[in-house]
């Protein structure tokens, strides 16, 4: 049984293909311009990568933001469910998830199959999602990949920026830089303004169970560790936090399968 997710995000678009219970191949590439020929291109790019057609395929499940306009997909799937059932495959005993993409994060709760019993989500706000990260990657002209280890290294102490607004927080941003202050303890306090805002969202839905984190921000060890510092847990984070939706889609995929089979019998 072959089934494939397809997760077309505000920023990257992600697939996995999934052959009974074993992930064949996946890929992320950055969202482009039409998310409709983002998600054809990631797809055709896993399909090449497992060695497969599109026939082989038996059933296709979008999700993410763009998931309504994946013209291949037999059934489109909310984010909110999707991670909650992706996170369910990695890491089974998981009820509390918080996945954090581009544009917004979101606070779940799931019961022992996956399925949400709860949830919340931030505003459209940047403060609260990983675009923060890039905006302070730019203005303090570090990339990425490093700025949660220099966040951890404080020079002097946490420059302190708002939690409710990315504007807010890039002028105060150039005010500690005009003033000379140190870029690390300016990411400390970017880092903790993030994790702050996540901890107020992840409080609404309650806090307690196994911990999981989701998307981009899950590879930036200074929000990490921060964010699990809050909240009192440690955070399981799969080998690549991004494709937990896309997972969760092909596996929602090969149940509506199962069940097809199961009412031919």
């Amino acid at each position: 049984m072959i089934t494939a997710g397809v997760d077309v995000g505000s920023l990257t678009g992600k697939t996995v293909i999934l052959k009974d219970n074993e992930i064949l191949a996946w890929n992320i590439i950055p969202t482009g311009p039409d998310s409709s020929e983002t998600a054809k291109e990631v797809f055709d790019m896993t399909l090449k990568q497992a060695g497969l057609t599109m026939e082989d395929i038996e059933y296709i499940v979008s999700t993410g933001y763009g998931r309504v306009v994946v013209p291949f997909s037999n059934k489109n799937i909310t984010e909110i469910t999707c991670h909650a059932k992706g996170a369910n495959w990695f890491f089974p005993s998981v009820r509390l998830i918080l996945d954090m993409g581009g544009q917004d994060c979101k606070g779940i709760r799931c019961d022992d199959t996956g399925k949400v019993t709860n949830f919340a989500m931030n505003d459209k706000c940047a403060a609260g999602a990983g675009r923060s990260m890039e905006i302070m990657s730019g203005l303090l002209d570090t990339p990425l990949a490093e700025m949660g280890g220099l966040s951890l290294d404080i020079k002097n102490r946490l420059a302190p920026l708002s939690s409710t607004c990315v504007v807010f927080a890039r002028t105060e941003v150039l005010g500690y830089l005009h003033e000379g202050t140190h870029k690390n303890d300016v990411l400390a306090g970017a880092c903790e303004a993030l994790a702050d805002r996540v901890y107020t969202l992840l409080k609404r839905v309650g806090i307690e169970g196994d911990f999981v984190i989701s998307g981009g921000i899950a590879k930036n060890i200074g929000v990490v560790k921060r964010i699990e510092q809050k909240v009192g847990l440690k955070a399981n984070i799969c080998f690549e936090p991004q494709i937990v939706g896309a997972l969760g889609a092909a596996v929602f995929g090969r149940g509506i399968l199962e069940k097809k089979t199961a009412k031919k019998k």
